[in-house]
């Protein structure tokens, strides 16, 4: 078997998407692979026959990862293959182009060309079409217009481009750019009249969206000025045109909404307790009032963290009388079921990933991480789960790889997992580097899926050891509320757990580095500066200082006063307590920095304070910035910069810890 190397995730196959059709007799997905040439990711649509289980790749062009069924046979998708229409859109025009493919063959065909920007579609017939659109309050509408209008208006749009102007906040958003006064706004579209018509107002942010029986149940926050962190709930009746307010904006954080029997069922956070992260109920809103149905206390979705995934997928679907959903629990997700009388199932009862699924005649298909596989579909009949692809099969059976093994250990008088990988080809009697790695969230978990980058550095000859401190998800809303305690209790399980691992594992205590991303960048800036007990760390999309983070980043302005209660007018001195930056002077790690142009949510500008900071006090520092990337870069970078970033973070620990 070959050793796994670094640019190995070129060759994996990334599975998302899954939606059966309306008979369930077929199941359509996407799949992803990077592709250096075009420095992106080539996505296809495959079919699968729930019945025999086989498969095939029904596009090829490489650019189809949007996808719904028109009808059993019929799969619509988003597509620009028209010259002319590529051109007006460069030009500023709007357009979204749908083509129809049927699944016994055949090529695809053009359906449907919307005049807007599509973020989400629903079909409610061959001619009617739920959708969204980024809706640009202060921007200028280029469709339509001709003659000297048109080269006035392109004109403006050209000169624009040297300006933001700001109004609201937030004003950007991780992956999305500068959003000032930009709302996710539905529509109706009809296509045999070519017809757009507005359902939600200009200010109102739509975060998603079901359909049933004639009627759009959609989740919405209304704002200007300052986006708060509540939403309503609304109902829309298409044959009417009237919407209902059915939870008014104010009271909570909504998860997600559904209809649900002769109700609603949705997800919902009052944030009385535990504040932002507090995980959600369940509540059924009947008769205009939400009334709980069953609390829950672990998150309703998948937080297992792994950098080989790209892509989602739908978490939340209703049949019958039941709803199915995934979520965390210690160290896996799971799909579970809830009935109408309130009867919660575990249905997926496996450790691992599940990453999506969808629902068959008398079976469950789901895209799962299991062992050390990457993703793949299983199948769940009668409680037996079945593989039946091998999508990533080929990398399982060819390259080497090391085992997690389990290491609990109690901290303050609370149990906590955790897990290291033996370097590949490890020898008894040897001493070998060490590398701690650290989740971000905090509110994620690590477990026993496949990690590309760990694995590479095991097969370097490295033990590399993680765990899940407390902040974290899968038990629980006590377990997971550190709210105000950032770098405390959270430090001490970590360094509680270095401890234990090099109290049992042949590890250099000289030659033991630290890393870590977005929350695990703040705590890999927090070590250095409370510890010298590593050799070298690498900060990545890190948090160096409350105060900044709070003013220019996407969400700091809410997640940064709830998470630290405290803000830059409320005990200051809090804030800056949990700093990192605060502690610089104390640094003696030689740290490498990673960060993006482009990640509103952990800003380069927390990297640069604390780039500069190590600098001034003459520590060994190094930043590599990224242009064109976001928070995401690690896990659907582009190629290119996830070979560099993974290259600039293994050539580091090995100046140092080799």
């Amino acid at each position: 078997m070959d050793k796994l190397n670094l640019t190995d995730f070129l060759y994996y196959n990334y599975l998302s998407n899954m939606e059966s059709s309306p008979d369930e007799v077929n199941i359509a997905f996407v799949t992803h692979r990077a592709d250096v040439d075009t420095n992106g990711y080539r996505s296809y649509i495959w079919i699968m026959n729930t019945l025999s289980k086989e498969y095939f790749q029904l596009t090829g062009l490489g650019k189809e990862n949007s996808f719904q069924w028109l009808d059993n046979e019929n799969i619509i998708f988003s597509s620009m293959r028209n010259e002319q229409l590529k051109k007006k859109v460069e030009d500023g025009e709007e357009w979204s182009c749908y083509y129809t493919i049927s699944i016994k063959g055949g090529e695809a065909r053009e359906f449907m060309r919307i005049p807007l920007s599509v973020t989400g579609l629903k079909v409610v017939d061959r001619d009617r079409f739920i959708i969204t659109s980024q809706y640009d309050n202060y921007g200028i509408k280029l469709n339509g217009l001709t003659g000297e209008k048109r080269a006035a208006a392109i004109k403006e749009i050209e000169e624009n481009k040297d300006y933001e102007v700001l109004d609201e906040i937030p004003f950007w958003s991780n992956g999305g750019g500068f959003t000032n006064k930009k709302r996710n706004r539905l529509y109706l579209y009809n296509r045999k009249e070519d017809r757009v018509f507005p359902i939600t107002d200009t200010i109102t942010q739509v975060e998603s969206f079901t359909y049933k029986d004639g009627k759009i149940l959609y989740i919405g926050n209304s704002y200007i000025n300052k986006k708060g962190q509540t939403e309503g709930i609304f109902c829309y009746d298409i044959e009417s045109g009237k919407t209902e307010t059915v939870l008014p904006i104010g009271e909570y954080s909504v998860n997600f909404a559904e209809f649900f029997g002769d109700g609603i069922i949705c997800g919902l956070n009052d944030q009385k307790s535990y504040g932002l992260n507090q995980n959600p109920d369940f509540y059924i809103i009947k008769d205009g009032k939400a009334e709980l149905f069953k609390k829950h206390d672990t998150w309703m979705t998948n937080t297992v963290g792994s950098d080989c995934r790209y892509g989602g997928g739908k978490e939340f679907r209703v049949k019958g009388d039941k709803l199915y959903f995934i979520t965390t629990v210690m160290h896996s997700s799971y799909l579970n079921t809830l009935d109408i009388d309130g009867n919660e199932k575990q249905i997926v009862t496996e450790e691992g990933s599940v990453d999506g699924y969808a629902i068959g005649k008398d079976e469950i298909f789901f895209i799962g991480m299991r062992d050390l596989r990457l993703q793949e579909i299983y199948t769940l009949k009668n409680n037996e789960e079945k593989l039946v692809t091998d999508f990533n099969e080929s990398i399982y059976a060819a390259k080497t790889l090391s085992r997690p093994e389990k290491l609990s250990f109690v901290n303050d008088g609370i149990e906590l997992e955790g897990w290291v990988l033996k370097p590949v080809g490890y020898e008894e009697g040897k001493q070998y580097p060490g590398i701690l790695d650290i989740h971000g969230g905090p509110k994620t978990v690590f477990g026993t899926v496949f990690y590309h980058e760990m694995q590479v550095w095991a097969n370097m000859g490295y033990f590399v050891f993680f765990c899940n401190p407390r902040g974290g998800d899968g038990r629980g809303n006590e377990f997971a509320d550190i709210r105000g305690k950032y770098g405390t209790i959270d430090y001490e399980d970590l360094m509680a757990f270095t401890d234990r691992v090099l109290e049992k594992y042949p590890i250099d205590r000289e030659k033991v580095g630290v890393t870590g991303g977005s929350y695990g960048g703040f705590m890999t800036n927090w070590i250095i500066g409370h510890t010298d007990r590593f050799a070298c760390a690498a900060s990545q999309r890190s948090i160096a200082n409350w105060f900044s983070k709070f003013g220019t980043t996407d969400i700091g302005y809410y997640f940064n006063v709830d998470q630290n209660a405290s803000s830059p007018w409320v005990n200051p001195d809090k804030l800056w307590w949990h700093s990192p930056m605060k502690y610089a002077d104390k640094v003696k790690t030689p740290t490498l920095f990673i960060h993006s142009e482009q990640d509103y949510r952990c800003w380069i500008a927390e990297g640069l304070q604390m780039f500069t900071s190590l600098k001034y006090h003459g520590v060994p520092a190094r930043l590599c910035m990224f242009r064109g990337e976001n928070h995401e870069l690690s896990r659907s970078g582009k190629p290119k910069h996830r070979i560099r970033r993974l290259k600039e973070m293994t050539e580091w620990f090995e100046e140092f810890l080799k």
